[in-house]
């Protein structure tokens, strides 16, 4: 039976760690947090980053701006947050509404300030390994890995996905941890072959339990960054769990696995912004 990586109290013990520095370091760190419309699944996740702030001896701005917001007024209010020094970093929740694009916001936000690592220079300094902020899913993935004493270097790593927020940065931090890395996407042909030489296997394409044991290599260590509610309204992710477990040497549970690494991550980068 596979070793269930625990997310929350990883992410408990980077939260305390970044406690202990804001402390003992007396850091004045402000992290703005920028919402536009009601998004429920965003209002969670902004709640959550602000309990966060709080814990750690951050100060939260927040600004929740009406759905109708055009995106002139959210740029006016990113390039503001730029100029204030008093502000160490910018968070605008993502998804935006349609008549926004997201692209320009990013690029809008200073890369001294982008604590998601999504701006093209932070992702730029991470692909030619100079140091910039990291995108957070991923960062907190080499944590949970790291932290379990599971070895990364040497080890064949396959990502399934291959989106700008987990899918490449995660290749290109395996990449740094001497992984050898294949990223799978949707043309990607005998998924099957490909994924079952995995060492460690990495999945976030947005598909309620898509990968079952027949992906999975026996004692191969699976993380799951996926998220979704199924027909009764219970969490489940990528993986099937229940089908996968049995043959993993490790595998993170959804919720409580990578989820909570994602704020976990975040504090620590608003620390390091200082």
């Amino acid at each position: 039976m596979a070793k269930r990586i625990d997310g929350k109290a990883i992410s408990a013990r980077v939260k305390d760690e970044c406690r202990e520095k804001v402390k003992n370091e007396k850091l004045d760190v402000t992290l703005a947090v920028i919402q536009v419309g009601n998004n429920p699944a965003s209002t969670v996740y902004v709640g959550n980053k602000k309990k966060a702030c709080e814990y750690i001896g951050i100060h939260s701005l927040s600004y929740d701006l009406p759905e109708e917001t055009t995106e002139e007024e959210l740029l006016a209010l990113v390039e503001k947050l730029n100029q204030d020094d008093a502000v160490n970093g910018i968070l605008v929740q993502l998804p935006l509404p349609s008549q926004i694009n997201e692209d320009k916001v990013i690029q809008t936000i200073s890369p001294k300030k982008d604590v998601d690592g999504f701006h093209p220079q932070s992702v730029g300094a991470l692909c030619i390994g100079q140091p910039g902020f990291v995108s957070c899913t991923p960062a907190g993935i080499i944590q949970l890995l790291k932290r379990n004493d599971i070895e990364i270097d040497g080890k064949e790593c396959v990502i399934v996905g291959r989106s700008n927020i987990v899918g490449k940065p995660m290749a290109l931090l395996m990449l740094r941890e001497n992984a050898t890395v294949t990223v799978c996407h949707s043309h990607t042909t005998n998924l099957k072959e490909v994924t079952k030489r995995a060492d460690i296997l990495i999945v976030a394409i947005g598909k309620p339990k898509f990968i079952t044991r027949e992906y999975v290599k026996e004692g191969a260590v699976v993380i799951d960054v996926g998220i979704h509610r199924n027909e009764n309204g219970k969490l489940c992710g990528d993986v099937d769990f229940e089908d996968v477990e049995p043959i993993a040497s490790a595998i993170t549970p959804v919720p409580g696995g990578v989820g909570p690494m994602t704020v976990a991550m975040l504090m620590n980068n608003c620390v390091e912004a200082k």
